[in-house]
């Protein structure tokens, strides 16, 4: 972080030309000025996470010019001057935002960097610095990937069944080209993240065909395009992880001025099978949408026979103003060999997460096996309303497919 400009939260400043200060007012409401928030080193997942102060920060930057931008929040201090400069404050320890007549005592602010407007169109280049509009977190993009995106919220005429089509009995899908990227997350949010997102969700099996090991590269992430709010920086390591400098050096002569490493490509390229993003399932019920992501993650050999692994990452958002908690899932997984399998349980991966419009998301990955190369999952999830009314949420139906091309097993990280 940039250590040169510091401005006190509490004593009176002349900031110099260019800088702003601004406050975030409630969870739900960020107040900006020029577009630019003010968050805490480790708190800024709780004030970005909002869903909907990030969803106006998205549309209003999209709408914007180079030399101007509108005013997200209510509670204007200041005239606007720009540039839109990131701002951080360091050493919060609520999770509460705090106005300008409540300010923690002893807290620092620094540049971030600027906030750059969102692409509408094409996509954004390796080395990307970003907010996530969701999560809060700040990440740099390594590469990105094509998906397919099946939304079952999105109507699409019935026509005859392509490769592009996902027919899992209930309905019709088409599934719809939609741009992901890898990213790295900058391990100083990781911590404050980690209760709505698992920052070590990108799991590998290890390297022994008879172990059910994994291991886990932290602060790893899949990124939507939509959930990208980019930003640019003039510090040459404005993320800390311990992968930035193996696999991206700094070239002010690019933009972003940050380029790919050969390390970068050669690790892409060997652990591109169990890295890649191919499907991506949605669907919503009751203002609460389910996305799913399923990954193939290899083959082991367990008492002579074949067992397939595969990955899966959910997101669930509450797209409304009731807050609801998850109190149960229930899991029908069907395999190619004919079983059919039923899971029930109390919350997932042992939360019963609660979704606001203050935290209106939670994401977590969890594993399934089968002795079959491929069959597919649906479900429901239960959730429970503030009169203790219960309400089930449908999973969308996804595949399990597996890479039969592929004959060697995941071998690790390759430097």
């Amino acid at each position: 972080m940039a250590t040169d400009v510091r401005y006190s939260c509490m004593a009176p400043y002349k900031p110099p030309p260019g800088a702003f200060y601004c406050v975030f007012t409630t969870l739900s409401s960020m107040s900006m000025m020029s577009g630019v928030p003010v968050f805490a080193h480790d708190q800024i997942s709780w004030w970005i996470m909002a869903a909907c102060a990030a969803r106006r920060c998205l549309s209003v930057l999209a709408r914007c010019r180079a030399r101007g931008i509108g005013v997200l929040g209510t509670e204007l201090k200041e005239p606007l001057r720009p540039p839109r400069r990131l701002l951080c404050g360091c050493g919060l320890q609520s999770d509460r935002g705090f106005s300008s007549r409540n300010r923690p005592e002893g807290k620092v602010l620094e540049t971030v960097g600027v906030f750059e407007v969102p692409k509408l169109q094409g996509k954004y280049d390796t080395g990307q610095l970003f907010l996530h509009s969701v999560f809060g977190y700040r990440g740099i993009v390594l590469f990105p990937w094509q998906a397919r995106l099946y939304d079952r919220d999105v109507a699409s005429p019935v026509t005859d069944k392509t490769e592009n089509t996902a027919n899992h009995g209930s309905k019709e899908v088409k599934g719809n080209t939609h741009t992901y990227y890898q990213v790295l997350i900058d391990a100083r949010d990781c911590p404050h993240i980690s209760q709505r997102s698992q920052t070590e969700a990108v799991t590998f099996l290890a390297n022994h065909d008879d172990s059910r090991a994994l291991y886990a590269i932290p602060g790893l992430d899949y990124v939507s395009h939509e959930d990208i709010l980019p930003y640019n920086s003039t510090e040459q390591v404005p993320i800390q992880h311990e992968l930035f400098e193996r696999f991206l050096a700094h070239d002010q002569t690019k933009v972003p001025p940050f380029v790919p490493r050969e390390t970068l490509l050669a690790w892409q390229e060997k652990n591109h099978p169990w890295l890649e993003l191919s499907d991506v399932h949605r669907e919503t019920t009751e203002n609460i949408r389910i996305t799913v992501i399923p990954f193939y993650m290899g083959m082991r050999e367990a008492q002579n026979s074949h067992v397939y692994w595969w990955r899966y990452c959910i997101r669930l958002e509450n797209l409304g103003v009731e807050v609801v908690q998850l109190r149960e899932r229930h899991w029908r997984i069907f395999s190619l060999s004919g079983t059919l399998e039923t899971v029930r349980g109390r919350g997932v991966v042992g939360r019963e997460p609660v979704l606001s419009k203050e935290q209106p998301a939670f994401q977590y990955s969890s594993h399934v096996s089968l002795q079959a190369s491929s069959g597919h999952m649906w479900g429901t999830f239960r959730f429970e309303r503030p009169d203790g009314s219960h309400f089930d949420v449908r999973i969308p139906p996804f595949s399990l497919e597996s890479n039969k091309d592929e004959k060697t097993p995941p071998s690790g990280l390759h430097w």
